[in-house]
Protein backbone atom coordinates (compact mmCIF):
# COMPACT_ATOMS: atom_id res chain seq x y z
CA UNK A 1 0.00 0.00 0.00
CA UNK A 2 1.32 3.53 -0.93
CA UNK A 3 2.10 5.43 1.58
CA UNK A 4 -0.16 9.18 1.76
CA UNK A 5 2.64 11.27 1.11
CA UNK A 6 4.12 9.42 -1.92
CA UNK A 7 1.20 9.16 -3.49
CA UNK A 8 0.52 13.12 -2.83
CA UNK A 9 3.96 12.84 -5.36
CA UNK A 10 2.93 10.48 -7.47
CA UNK A 11 -0.43 11.98 -8.71
CA UNK A 12 1.21 15.47 -8.65
CA UNK A 13 3.79 14.05 -11.08
CA UNK A 14 1.76 12.46 -13.28
CA UNK A 15 -0.96 15.88 -12.96
CA UNK A 16 1.96 17.85 -13.82
CA UNK A 17 3.68 15.84 -16.59
CA UNK A 18 0.60 15.38 -18.20
CA UNK A 19 -0.66 18.79 -18.38
CA UNK A 20 3.36 19.89 -19.84
CA UNK A 21 3.11 17.49 -22.84
CA UNK A 22 -0.46 18.21 -23.63
CA UNK A 23 -0.55 21.96 -23.10
CA UNK A 24 2.75 22.24 -25.39
CA UNK A 25 1.02 20.12 -28.03
CA UNK A 26 -2.14 22.21 -28.20
CA UNK A 27 0.19 25.36 -28.16
CA UNK A 28 2.02 24.26 -31.04
CA UNK A 29 -1.62 23.11 -32.69
CA UNK A 30 -3.40 26.41 -31.94
CA UNK A 31 -1.08 28.97 -32.60
CA UNK A 32 2.04 29.73 -35.04
CA UNK A 33 3.71 33.31 -34.50
CA UNK A 34 6.24 33.40 -31.78
CA UNK A 35 4.33 36.50 -30.05
CA UNK A 36 0.79 34.01 -29.52
CA UNK A 37 3.19 31.35 -28.59
CA UNK A 38 5.01 33.77 -26.16
CA UNK A 39 1.29 34.99 -24.83
CA UNK A 40 0.18 31.26 -24.31
CA UNK A 41 2.82 30.23 -23.03
CA UNK A 42 2.48 32.78 -20.20
CA UNK A 43 -1.01 32.09 -19.84
CA UNK A 44 -0.07 28.15 -19.36
CA UNK A 45 2.15 28.71 -16.73
CA UNK A 46 -0.16 30.85 -14.74
CA UNK A 47 -3.01 28.28 -15.27
CA UNK A 48 -0.81 25.45 -14.21
CA UNK A 49 0.10 27.17 -10.43
CA UNK A 50 -3.91 27.74 -10.14
CA UNK A 51 -4.49 23.94 -11.37
CA UNK A 52 -1.60 22.95 -9.44
CA UNK A 53 -2.88 24.49 -6.18
CA UNK A 54 -6.26 23.60 -6.58
CA UNK A 55 -4.90 19.89 -7.18
CA UNK A 56 -2.21 20.10 -4.14
CA UNK A 57 -5.26 21.58 -1.71
CA UNK A 58 -7.54 18.65 -2.27
CA UNK A 59 -4.93 16.18 -1.87
CA UNK A 60 -3.12 17.69 0.89
CA UNK A 61 -6.88 18.37 2.79
CA UNK A 62 -7.52 15.02 2.30
CA UNK A 63 -4.48 13.16 3.62
CA UNK A 64 -4.93 16.24 6.83
CA UNK A 65 -8.47 14.62 7.18
CA UNK A 66 -7.33 11.13 7.33
CA UNK A 67 -4.84 11.99 9.91
CA UNK A 68 -7.43 14.16 11.78
CA UNK A 69 -9.35 10.74 11.79
CA UNK A 70 -6.96 8.74 13.02
CA UNK A 71 -6.08 11.71 15.89
CA UNK A 72 -9.41 11.07 16.57
CA UNK A 73 -9.48 7.71 16.97
CA UNK A 74 -6.46 8.00 19.31
CA UNK A 75 -8.01 9.64 21.64
CA UNK A 76 -11.27 7.91 21.82
CA UNK A 77 -9.01 5.43 22.47
CA UNK A 78 -6.85 6.99 25.24
CA UNK A 79 -10.22 8.09 26.97
CA UNK A 80 -11.53 4.85 26.90
CA UNK A 81 -8.63 3.25 28.88
CA UNK A 82 -8.64 6.35 31.18
CA UNK A 83 -12.53 5.30 32.31
CA UNK A 84 -11.40 1.80 32.59
CA UNK A 85 -9.02 2.84 34.70
CA UNK A 86 -10.34 5.36 36.88
CA UNK A 87 -13.75 2.73 37.21
CA UNK A 88 -11.24 -0.03 38.61
CA UNK A 89 -10.16 3.11 41.05
CA UNK A 90 -13.52 3.88 42.28
CA UNK A 91 -13.56 0.27 43.31
CA UNK A 92 -10.79 0.32 45.41
CA UNK A 93 -11.64 3.64 46.67
CA UNK A 94 -15.38 1.46 47.18
CA UNK A 95 -16.73 4.83 45.89
CA UNK A 96 -20.45 5.02 45.32
CA UNK A 97 -21.52 3.95 41.59
CA UNK A 98 -19.73 5.95 39.02
CA UNK A 99 -18.84 8.38 41.11
CA UNK A 100 -15.67 9.99 38.82
CA UNK A 101 -17.77 9.51 35.79
CA UNK A 102 -20.78 11.35 37.70
CA UNK A 103 -18.36 14.25 38.98
CA UNK A 104 -16.94 14.11 35.70
CA UNK A 105 -20.19 14.89 33.38
CA UNK A 106 -21.27 17.73 36.25
CA UNK A 107 -18.10 19.71 36.13
CA UNK A 108 -18.32 19.80 32.33
CA UNK A 109 -21.98 20.82 32.32
CA UNK A 110 -21.08 23.53 35.00
CA UNK A 111 -17.87 24.59 33.20
CA UNK A 112 -19.81 24.74 29.81
CA UNK A 113 -22.01 27.22 31.59
CA UNK A 114 -18.91 29.15 32.90
CA UNK A 115 -17.96 29.87 29.48
CA UNK A 116 -15.44 27.04 28.93
CA UNK A 117 -15.26 25.15 25.70
CA UNK A 118 -13.07 23.17 23.07
CA UNK A 119 -9.64 21.67 24.14
CA UNK A 120 -10.11 23.76 27.84
CA UNK A 121 -13.42 21.55 28.20
CA UNK A 122 -11.33 18.21 26.94
CA UNK A 123 -8.49 19.05 29.59
CA UNK A 124 -11.12 19.68 32.27
CA UNK A 125 -12.79 15.97 31.35
CA UNK A 126 -9.95 14.43 32.09
CA UNK A 127 -8.71 16.51 34.96
CA UNK A 128 -12.24 15.37 36.37
CA UNK A 129 -12.10 11.83 35.33
CA UNK A 130 -7.92 11.83 36.75
CA UNK A 131 -8.91 13.58 40.13
CA UNK A 132 -8.42 10.74 42.38
CA UNK A 133 -5.23 9.45 40.18
CA UNK A 134 -2.89 9.83 43.15
CA UNK A 135 -4.54 7.75 45.80
CA UNK A 136 -3.03 4.92 43.92
CA UNK A 137 -0.15 5.74 46.01
CA UNK A 138 -1.85 5.37 49.31
CA UNK A 139 -2.05 2.08 51.59
CA UNK A 140 -5.53 0.73 52.02
CA UNK A 141 -5.10 1.40 55.56
CA UNK A 142 -6.00 4.92 55.59
CA UNK A 143 -7.36 5.45 52.05
CA UNK A 144 -11.04 3.49 52.95
CA UNK A 145 -10.50 3.70 56.92
CA UNK A 146 -13.92 3.99 57.91
CA UNK A 147 -13.32 6.00 60.51
CA UNK A 148 -11.62 9.30 61.40
CA UNK A 149 -7.75 9.60 59.78
CA UNK A 150 -5.06 10.29 62.65
CA UNK A 151 -2.61 13.08 61.68
CA UNK A 152 0.40 10.77 60.27
CA UNK A 153 -2.22 9.06 58.18
CA UNK A 154 -3.33 12.74 57.18
CA UNK A 155 -0.06 13.74 56.28
CA UNK A 156 -0.02 10.93 54.37
CA UNK A 157 -3.50 11.09 52.68
CA UNK A 158 -2.41 14.87 51.80
CA UNK A 159 -0.09 13.73 49.32
CA UNK A 160 -2.23 12.01 46.81
CA UNK A 161 -2.66 15.72 44.70
CA UNK A 162 1.71 15.78 44.74
CA UNK A 163 1.60 11.75 43.90
CA UNK A 164 -0.99 12.90 40.83
CA UNK A 165 0.77 15.55 39.92
CA UNK A 166 3.75 13.54 39.47
CA UNK A 167 2.16 10.77 37.92
CA UNK A 168 0.66 12.71 35.12
CA UNK A 169 3.34 15.03 34.61
CA UNK A 170 5.32 11.76 32.47
CA UNK A 171 2.44 11.34 30.35
CA UNK A 172 2.56 13.90 27.71
CA UNK A 173 -1.19 14.12 26.41
CA UNK A 174 -2.37 14.62 30.19
CA UNK A 175 -0.01 17.34 30.95
CA UNK A 176 -2.78 19.72 29.97
CA UNK A 177 -5.11 18.28 33.03
CA UNK A 178 -2.81 18.22 35.62
CA UNK A 179 -4.72 21.15 37.50
CA UNK A 180 -7.77 19.04 38.85
CA UNK A 181 -5.67 16.33 40.36
CA UNK A 182 -3.27 18.47 41.61
CA UNK A 183 -5.03 21.60 42.72
CA UNK A 184 -8.85 20.03 43.72
CA UNK A 185 -8.04 20.68 47.48
CA UNK A 186 -6.69 24.21 47.43
CA UNK A 187 -9.80 26.15 49.20
CA UNK A 188 -10.34 29.96 48.47
CA UNK A 189 -9.35 31.53 51.46
CA UNK A 190 -5.99 29.71 50.87
CA UNK A 191 -6.66 27.12 53.82
CA UNK A 192 -6.54 24.16 51.70
CA UNK A 193 -3.70 21.91 50.39
CA UNK A 194 -0.69 20.95 48.81
CA UNK A 195 0.12 24.07 48.03
CA UNK A 196 -1.94 26.78 50.17
CA UNK A 197 -3.54 29.02 46.83
CA UNK A 198 -6.36 30.84 47.59
CA UNK A 199 -8.59 32.71 45.39
CA UNK A 200 -7.99 33.22 41.41
CA UNK A 201 -4.18 31.39 42.46
CA UNK A 202 -6.00 28.23 41.97
CA UNK A 203 -6.60 27.28 38.80
CA UNK A 204 -10.30 27.51 37.40
CA UNK A 205 -10.51 23.75 36.54
CA UNK A 206 -10.03 23.30 39.98
CA UNK A 207 -12.14 25.61 41.50
CA UNK A 208 -14.84 24.61 39.11
CA UNK A 209 -14.64 21.01 40.22
CA UNK A 210 -14.01 21.78 44.06
CA UNK A 211 -18.06 22.15 44.02
CA UNK A 212 -18.75 18.98 42.10
CA UNK A 213 -16.47 17.12 44.20
CA UNK A 214 -17.51 18.06 47.93
CA UNK A 215 -21.04 17.79 46.19
CA UNK A 216 -20.55 14.50 45.65
CA UNK A 217 -19.10 13.60 48.88
CA UNK A 218 -21.55 15.06 50.80
CA UNK A 219 -24.36 13.16 48.79
CA UNK A 220 -23.23 9.82 48.75
CA UNK A 221 -22.53 7.15 51.64
CA UNK A 222 -18.79 6.88 52.24
CA UNK A 223 -16.92 4.18 54.05
CA UNK A 224 -16.75 6.80 57.18
CA UNK A 225 -19.82 8.40 56.87
CA UNK A 226 -23.64 8.70 55.70
CA UNK A 227 -25.08 10.65 53.14
CA UNK A 228 -25.96 14.39 53.67
CA UNK A 229 -30.21 14.89 53.01
CA UNK A 230 -29.91 17.20 49.53
CA UNK A 231 -30.71 20.57 51.04
CA UNK A 232 -28.34 20.23 54.16
CA UNK A 233 -25.46 20.04 51.16
CA UNK A 234 -26.63 22.83 49.63
CA UNK A 235 -26.77 25.33 52.54
CA UNK A 236 -23.13 23.64 53.04
CA UNK A 237 -22.41 25.36 49.38
CA UNK A 238 -23.75 28.37 49.71
CA UNK A 239 -22.09 28.60 53.11
CA UNK A 240 -18.99 28.11 52.12
CA UNK A 241 -18.98 30.31 48.96
CA UNK A 242 -15.70 32.71 49.45
CA UNK A 243 -14.54 30.35 52.07
CA UNK A 244 -14.24 27.13 50.42
CA UNK A 245 -15.33 27.63 47.19
CA UNK A 246 -15.41 30.67 44.32
CA UNK A 247 -18.57 32.66 45.60
CA UNK A 248 -19.05 33.02 41.59
CA UNK A 249 -18.89 29.41 41.08
CA UNK A 250 -21.30 28.63 43.81
CA UNK A 251 -23.71 31.20 42.69
CA UNK A 252 -23.88 29.66 39.25
CA UNK A 253 -23.83 26.23 40.60
CA UNK A 254 -26.93 27.04 43.26
CA UNK A 255 -28.60 28.70 39.69
CA UNK A 256 -28.85 26.02 37.88
CA UNK A 257 -28.05 23.18 40.23
CA UNK A 258 -30.77 20.97 38.49
CA UNK A 259 -29.62 20.82 35.24
CA UNK A 260 -26.02 20.11 36.47
CA UNK A 261 -27.41 17.24 38.81
CA UNK A 262 -29.27 15.94 35.81
CA UNK A 263 -26.11 15.60 33.81
CA UNK A 264 -24.50 13.32 36.22
CA UNK A 265 -27.16 10.81 34.32
CA UNK A 266 -25.27 11.38 30.61
CA UNK A 267 -24.18 8.84 28.38
CA UNK A 268 -20.73 10.96 27.52
CA UNK A 269 -18.86 13.60 29.09
CA UNK A 270 -19.75 16.26 26.36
Amino acid sequence: MIKPYYRTVLIYLIFASLWIYFSDALVAALFQSPEMITQAQHFKGFAFVVGTSILLLFLIRADLNRIEQVNHLLRKSYDQTLKGWVQVMDIRHKETGDHSLRVTRMTVKLARLMGVDGDELTCIARGALMHDAGKVGIPDAILIKPGPLDADEWAIMKQHPVIARDLMSDIEFLQPSIDIPYCHHERWDGSGYPQGLAGEQIPLAARLFAVIDVWDALSEDRVYKRAWQEDEVLHYIHEQAGIHFDPEIVALFLDHYDEIKASAKHVTYF
